[in-house]
């Protein structure tokens, strides 16, 4: 294990620690706000099981499972607990996945109940009289395709799980395997006790961003073992920035709530500010912040905390660059103009497009997001969308690799990606010839892809797939000919030409689009960056390139009058952008281990300025108006 196990207990890891070896019902909610180190509580958490009902545990066959939202935040879990069998670390889909699977034959009827619900309601719209023939239309061909998976699932051995459901190949999606897992839970007894027999301590990091339904099976779980069975949540109500989470998570009779107020990342300026945002939801004061040891002595980080008010015009970019000046300037720290170091500085912006826009991207992100089919969009992200990454594995990096001079990387791309460089192919041809044409090959790709070319994205590929630089399977290669086809732009977008419009982007968008999913550049999404820490921190407000209802920054400071629908939710007590925007800022601005700039785009500097002193977040004196 990690040497975050050895760091000092705090007052709520004690008294966690000893309600883990406790006689009674050990179930607990750990509330532990931003800095707080909940994933250092959680990870000695695990080590107190470890040492104490370890080796009962592993005679048993047992494991203690720990749930967490993201493969990154698995990792980093791992990471701390070694490969210890004892621990069962993992996402919620793939833990519901691992205890569902044996049923295989629960599974094949659940699918197919859940086919009959979607003819069923297909049929509805058929038989519905105000219904458009369009769209009865539309629902005659679900039906049928319906029909022809309910055959097809009979003939299907076992299924098993991807990203999304292809039931007739006996595939279930991830949104498949949050309905059916806490389906099975609570309405099956047998499923409740082995459950609670493998895994008898069962951990739940990010508990605010969690599937309600899961909470909900797992509580269920909680009620029915108050002995013998732990069930610990841990996580931050005022982090939850997801619409589908859980939420705060309210203790039933038995339960422990330990609450985590130290804050060890912050500096004493950041830190003034988050309580202040805090104030207006829970009132968990943080206390203590970062500090550093400076001659031996160990000292508080003041750091700074300022606001930047900005005209909202059509200068946006040269703004935003002159406010990092101008930030630079007055610190003497060319930090704010940090580039490539991506724990010194990130700029927040509220939406991918906002970073799209400023990085050179925007017709590229557009095509594979907007009305696009879901593997596309999601895959646009991390880069692995089918239509991208021909150019993130080959393209990309052997123009790079000749623009740097490295031709033994070109050779090994070329080896890996080329069927000409095959062995077999090889002994049929003059060497020397075949080389010097792939050198030409690669010269003329790195012109296509420069700053001027008018090539597209279609272009790279065709003149890949002519050269036999690389091979497609049939997919791109339909793709490639629709695109030579296609004469005309394709302007609206629409779920069945996303892929095309992506062909159609000019070339030179890959290289804004490369910096930005390997993190080359200071951009990042606010939702994106939760549990992320970085010396400088610059949150970017622009409510009107958000483009978004979820959140709005205008609402929470008071600028923007709510809607009506916003305050029926106000007034009933229920979630409103007005609270989903205050965690936003809250998660933005509790990254920063030194230096925190809010840097708001306004229609009315003057109106927003006044806004900012009422709310009382930042220093008077900390909040500025460039124009």
């Amino acid at each position: 294990m990690t040497s975050r196990i050895g760091k000092p207990n705090t007052d709520t890891d004690t008294a966690l620690h000893e309600r883990l070896v406790g006689d009674g019902n050990r179930h607990f909610v750990m509330v532990a706000g931003a800095g707080s180190g909940k994933t250092t509580s959680l990870v000695k958490a695990l080590a107190q099981i470890e040492r104490t009902q370890g080796s009962v545990l592993r005679r048993n066959g047992q494991q203690v499972a720990c749930i967490t939202y993201t493969e990154v935040a698995v990792e980093e879990i791992r990471g701390d607990v070694g490969n210890d069998e004892l621990f069962h670390v993992s996402t919620i889909h793939s833990f519901l996945w691992t205890v569902i699977k044996p049923f295989q034959n629960n599974i094949r009827e659940w699918v197919s109940n859940r086919l009959h619900e979607k003819i069923t309601k297909e049929q509805e719209k058929i038989d519905n009289p105000r219904t458009r023939e369009v769209t009865k239309a539309r629902a005659a061909e679900n039906i049928e395709r319906y029909d022809r998976q309910l055959t097809d699932i009979a003939a299907v051995k076992s299924f098993g799980y991807g990203t999304g459901s292809d039931y007739s190949n006996g595939v279930l999606g991830h949104s498949d395997i949050l309905k059916i897992g806490p389906e099975f839970i609570t309405g099956h007894v047998l499923m409740k006790t082995l459950l609670t027999r493998r895994f008898p301590v069962i951990f739940v990091d990010e508990s605010q961003d969690t599937d309600p339904a899961f909470v909900d099976a797992l509580r269920k779980v909680a009620r029915a073992f108050p002995l013998d069975f732990c069930l610990g949540f841990f996580g931050d109500p005022v982090q939850k920035i997801y619409m589908q989470g859980a939420g705060p998570i309210p203790p039933e009779e038995g339960w422990a709530t330990l609450e985590k107020p130290e804050n060890f990342r912050c500096s004493q300026a950041v830190l003034r500010v988050i309580n202040r945002i805090r104030a207006e939801d829970d009132q968990l004061v943080q206390t203590r912040g970062r500090h550093i040891v400076t001659n031996g002595e160990d000292l508080p980080v003041e750091g700074s905390a300022r606001v930047l008010i900005l005209p909202a015009d059509d200068r946006r970019q040269d703004r935003l660059e002159e406010a990092r000046c101008w930030l630079t300037e007055q610190d003497n720290d060319d930090g704010w103009l940090e580039e490539e170091d991506e724990e010194a500085l990130r700029l927040l912006v509220l939406v991918h497009r906002m970073a799209a826009t400023r990085l050179g991207f925007p017709n590229l992100y557009s095509a594979l997001n907007d009305k696009s089919p879901e593997d596309l969009s999601n895959g646009l992200i991390d880069g692995t969308a089918w239509v991208v990454r021909p150019f993130l594995s080959f393209v990309l990096p052997v123009v790079l690799a000749r623009t740097q001079g490295r031709e033994f990387e070109i050779m090994r791309l070329l080896r890996k990606h080329c069927s000409r460089l095959q062995s077999d192919a090889l002994a049929a041809v003059d060497t020397a010839n075949l080389l010097n044409s792939l050198h030409r090959q690669i010269s003329e790709l790195v012109i296509m892809l420069e700053a001027g070319s008018d090539a597209r994205l279609g272009d790279i590929v065709r003149f890949i797939r002519d050269n036999n630089l690389m091979a497609f399977d049939d997919r791109y290669v339909e793709l490639i000919d629709l695109y030579a086809a296609t004469t005309e732009p394709v302007a609206e977008p629409a779920t069945d030409n996303a892929a095309l419009r992506f062909m159609q982007c000019a070339a030179s968008e890959l290289w804004g689009y490369r910096k930005y999913i390997e993190k080359m550049s200071p951009f990042a999404t606010q939702q994106g960056i939760k549990g992320a820490e970085f010396n400088k921190v610059i949150v970017v407000v622009d409510d009107q390139e958000g483009r978004t209802n979820t959140f709005s920054y205008g609402k929470y400071f008071g600028v923007t009058p709510p809607s009506a629908t916003d305050q029926e939710h106000i007034d009933a007590g229920r979630d409103s952008v007005i609270d989903r925007t205050r965690r936003l800022f809250y998660v933005c601005c509790s990254r920063a281990l030194s230096d925190l700039a809010v840097i708001i785009f306004a229609e009315n500097t003057v109106q927003t300025h006044e806004a900012l002193l009422a709310k009382g977040f930042f220093e008077n004196e900390s909040i500025y108006v460039l124009t």
